[in-house]
């Protein structure tokens, strides 16, 4: 009888470790609903060449009122590259750490629940001192995961159904979901608040843009599958908006 409930307990031991292998894959913490209160999810990791990007800055010259005022969608970009310092804003503002002094470490944007399903990828072509390719961004340390090298700007152009934009600018975001995230708080309630998340991730995005003297637009027409397939895209995981960057042009 023993040796049965030892063999039993080494079965649990295996199929709850296998669970957190498959929760922390997607970026999900499994404790969160026994541990109670909210918490900060995980992100979905990468494997490669790491790059720390420059502390955020915290404050800017252009209030939230002029930008809101001069945001607009640009849909033209010069021939000019962003800096390091410009891409690392831009990334925070969409979903880096801030302080919130109730719950502790949270996220620039909004999120139901605190589940925050969003995940940041950068589509890099010219960028100063960060060589072409596409990146993963984690929240928790502020930096850049290569996926793999090499320029995608015109592949991310051609899965954008051919928007001259994509290709043109310096970079793009990628903002997607791990939608099992919202899911297993949720349900099929959670399809109702992703976009909600993606929405104002997506608006922080656009105004710290015009702060930068930059210029963006929210892509949502694009190939899933193709946009999947040039990403590398993690199973769980979908696209919901491409948002070229740079500086505007004529």
């Amino acid at each position: 009888m023993k040796t049965v409930n030892i063999v039993l307990f080494l079965v649990l031991v295996i199929l709850v470790a296998v669970s957190f292998q498959a929760a922390n894959r997607l970026g999900v913490n499994p404790l969160r609903g026994l541990l109670g209160g909210r918490e900060v999810t995980g992100e979905l990791e990468a494997d490669g060449e790491e790059t720390a990007l420059p502390p955020p800055a915290r404050a800017g010259e252009v209030s939230v009122e002029e930008a809101i005022f001069q945001r607009r969608s640009v849909r033209s970009f010069a021939d000019r590259p962003l800096s390091l310092a410009e891409v690392s804003q831009l990334l925070w503002s969409a979903a880096g750490k801030t302080v919130d002094g109730v719950t502790g470490p949270t996220r620039a944007h909004p999120s139901a629940g605190g589940t925050y399903p969003l995940e940041i990828l950068l589509v890099a072509g010219r960028v100063e001192d960060l060589s072409p390719g596409i990146y993963r961004y984690s929240w928790r340390n502020h930096s850049l995961t290569k996926i793999k090298p090499g320029d995608f700007r015109d592949e991310l152009r051609q899965a954008c159904l051919g928007q001259r934009m994509v290709g043109q600018a310096p970079a793009s975001l990628v903002l997607t979901a791990v939608a099992e995230r919202a899911v297993r708080r949720y349900g099929e309630r959670a399809r109702r608040y992703i976009p909600m998340d993606i929405g104002g991730a997506g608006q922080n995005v656009h105004l710290q843009a015009e702060g930068l003297e930059l210029g963006t637009v929210i892509v949502g027409a694009f190939n899933d599958e193709a946009l999947k397939k040039i990403l590398e895209l993690a199973g769980g995981e979908e696209p919901f908006y491409v948002m070229p960057v740079g500086r505007p042009g004529r």
